[in-house]
């Protein structure tokens, strides 16, 4: 069975999501979907079939939501080695070429905000620095070349 990592932060605003989804998103699509039968036709009703995706759309998310729960490996962050860049890990990046410094946070996909500073294990650049120790280079292929990046600190 696949494992899913995720801090306790991401695990809780999942929670937290399924539950909207069920008890306020979930309720008030039924009820867009009952005044649009109310209106007659439904093989010309726009608001219908809006509504019917919109059932499909919510009903898939709580099926993927579910999963991810099942099979979270909750990640206590305040515990990781930080010898070398793994999960929960917060990194700090210099970009070789700018001097520009850059610091993420890895997390899960469903975490990963690059506004807040997360990123995603299985993003190009969190792959690439998974297992990488402060001093190390890290070269990503990116649409315009190649970006080199030095492990600055490890936290």
């Amino acid at each position: 069975m696949e494992t899913i990592p995720i801090t306790r932060e991401g695990y809780e605003a999942l929670k937290k999501e399924l539950e909207n989804l069920k008890s306020v998103e979930r309720p008030k699509n039924i009820k867009s979907i009952e005044e649009a039968i109310a209106h007659g036709d439904l093989s010309e009703n726009a608001e219908f079939s809006a509504a019917k995706e919109k059932q499909a759309f919510i009903e898939g998310r709580i099926q993927d939501i579910e999963y991810k729960l099942a099979n979270a490996d909750i990640i206590d962050i305040s515990t990781i080695n930080t010898d070398k860049i793994v999960f929960g890990c917060k990194v700090t990046l210099e970009n070789i070429d700018t001097g520009d410094e850059v610091i993420y946070r890895l997390v899960g996909q469903d975490e990963s905000n690059i506004n807040l500073g997360k990123i995603s294990v299985n993003s190009p650049l969190g792959a690439s620095i998974i297992g990488k120790k402060e001093g190390d280079i890290v070269r990503i292929q990116v649409p315009a070349g190649t970006r080199s990046y030095e492990v600055v600190e490890i936290a």
